[in-house]
């Protein structure tokens, strides 16, 4: 019976993990002439959701997202500051903020444990974003075509000790900062 239960308990802690550990390779948007809704697929084509909360309102300043069991809240901080974020979901808050104030081409993100620096690979150039961390792993998102922000392939070699709103914060800097005004 001992034997038994174990087995469950490690049954159940190997699910539990693999949940956890989903590694994102792309985000499309859903329209051709909008950006307020997107897909993004996991590295095995699971899709889930990244929308504008007020579409009607034309407000961008809060967004909502799901992936499976994952489901989430991105919100501006501050109502004038564009320098500052909180991505809410899997009872964490995730902080995102300008390394330099209104200079949107390098960004920290931080749970409170783990902080990432993610910024443009060429500071002239929205295309391509990156991570590249000796502690937390390597990520990557660049445009499908050149110069078009519908479709990004994402590189994720981030460490699965990296929750799923982390990911969302980077996935969502590189979008939101990269989209045509």
């Amino acid at each position: 019976m001992k034997n038994k239960k174990l087995s469950l308990v490690l049954y159940l802690a190997l699910c539990a993990t693999s949940l956890s550990a989903q590694y994102l390779a792309g985000l499309a948007a859903v329209w051709n002439d909008k950006f307020d809704e997107w897909e993004v697929f996991t590295e095995d084509e699971q899709a889930g959701e990244l929308r504008v909360k007020w579409a009607l309102g034309d407000d961008w300043t809060e967004w909502d997202y799901r992936m499976g069991d994952f489901v989430g809240h991105i919100k501006q901080k501050w109502r004038n500051n564009p320098n500052q974020w909180e991505v809410r979901g899997d009872n964490e808050i995730v902080s995102i903020q300008t390394v330099w104030n209104n200079d949107f081409r390098e960004w920290r993100i931080s749970d409170g444990t783990h902080q990432l620096k993610l910024k443009r690979k060429y500071s002239n150039v929205i295309d391509e974003w990156e991570v590249d961390s000796q502690d937390w792993g390597f990520f990557e998102m660049f445009t499908q075509w050149e110069g078009d922000p519908r479709e990004w392939n994402i590189t994720d070699e981030l460490d699965e000790g990296l929750s799923f709103p982390v990911k969302m914060a980077l996935v969502f800097v590189v979008m939101y900062h990269s989209l045509p005004r």
